[in-house]
């Protein structure tokens, strides 16, 4: 009677320890805890109010506005996501965009912005986000590959996002 009751402890032991263990997705990313210094805040929120937009905050310093909020799966850092978007400086200077074809990443491979920010929609959803400096490029210059400068250090971002799909 010792035996089973010792054999059942053990294997009760080992079913709540390996259910504790990390289990293997394959994905290399996790959640980011970085959030933006208060005078970047304080300079979105000023340009903000330059613009008269009213916008939501995130903990993390983004600021955002829901145009749409969709109605199938949230994105996750690990998850693939399909996106359409069009990506300005602060003096509405365009520096990339999808031309109206979603293109696809991997939400973890992107910038913090995009990362705190889009998790506030779901697919199908469209969202317009403010990305302090910290959540972008930070403090270097973004140059394209003849070493023009396309987005200058510390410059808040602004990007129209419809997130198309979420894998």
């Amino acid at each position: 009677m010792r035996k089973i009751s010792f054999y059942g402890s053990m294997v009760s032991l080992v079913l709540v320890f390996g259910s504790c263990l990390k289990k293997e997705t394959g994905c290399p990313y996790s959640e980011l805890s970085i959030k933006a210094p208060g005078s970047e805040v304080q300079q979105v929120e000023m340009y903000l109010a330059a613009k008269n937009i009213t916008a939501q905050k995130d903990s993390s310093g983004v600021y955002y506005v829901i145009e749409a909020a969709g109605t199938g799966k949230t994105p996750e850092v690990c998850s693939v996501i399909s996106v359409n978007y069009t990506g300005s400086l602060t003096n509405d200077q365009v520096f990339d965009k999808s031309n109206g074809t979603p293109v696809s990443f991997r939400l973890g491979e992107l910038i913090a912005g995009w990362q705190k920010g889009l998790k506030h929609i779901k697919a199908g959803g469209k969202i317009k986000l403010f990305v302090p400096p910290s959540l972008g490029y930070g403090d270097k210059d973004a140059k394209d590959s003849n070493g023009n400068v396309i987005i200058p250090a510390n410059s808040i971002l602004v990007f129209n996002l419809e997130l198309a799909e979420v894998q």
